[in-house]
């Protein structure tokens, strides 16, 4: 009679779990550099690093902006879809998932970057590009960048798929 229950030891299944977590964490944080050097080639008029490094303010939002993003990251890898119904080294390198991952935060990238460019076209009395004439607004504005794609990214985690 075969019993019923875990396959695995409980401790192996977590130790998969948060090797999964760990690299997710680490794969979304590449996905986000990858996000900063495109708003810098969208955005080569405003020197956001430059400008950010002139006001511990600027450096202050900048530094929060990045805490929620790596929380909603982490959030978003916990929280993750988790069956371990495979192999444990698929499991963890499932290029399905990484490559859904992948995908969606492209896409939704490019759907942000796309409906930031129409609202600065259809709104020619608030000219965006006056970022770069204050550290502050450069540094609040990579803030909500870096909240932005922390939710794509925590929306591409955990998706149904």
């Amino acid at each position: 009679m075969s019993e019923l229950g875990l396959v695995a030891p409980f401790w192996v299944i977590v130790m998969i779990w948060l090797a999964k977590v760990v690299l997710l964490a680490f794969l979304s944080a590449f996905l986000a550099w990858l996000g900063i050097r495109a708003l810098d080639a969208l955005t080569p008029h405003i020197p956001h690093r430059e400008r950010i490094g002139e006001d511990p303010v600027a450096i202050g939002f900048f530094i929060a902006g990045f805490f929620i993003f790596i929380g909603l990251v982490i959030h978003g890898a916990i929280t993750a879809l988790t069956a371990v119904t495979t192999p444990i080294v698929w499991y963890i390198l499932d290029f399905r998932t990484w490559g859904l991952l992948a995908i969606s935060f492209v896409v939704s990238l490019l759907v942000g970057v796309a409906l930031f460019y129409i609202v600065d076209k259809i709104t020619p009395k608030i000219p965006f590009a006056n970022i770069k004439k204050s550290p502050l607004a450069a540094g609040i504005h990579i803030f909500g960048y870096l909240v932005f794609l922390g939710l794509i990214l925590h929306a591409a985690l955990t998706g149904p798929l």
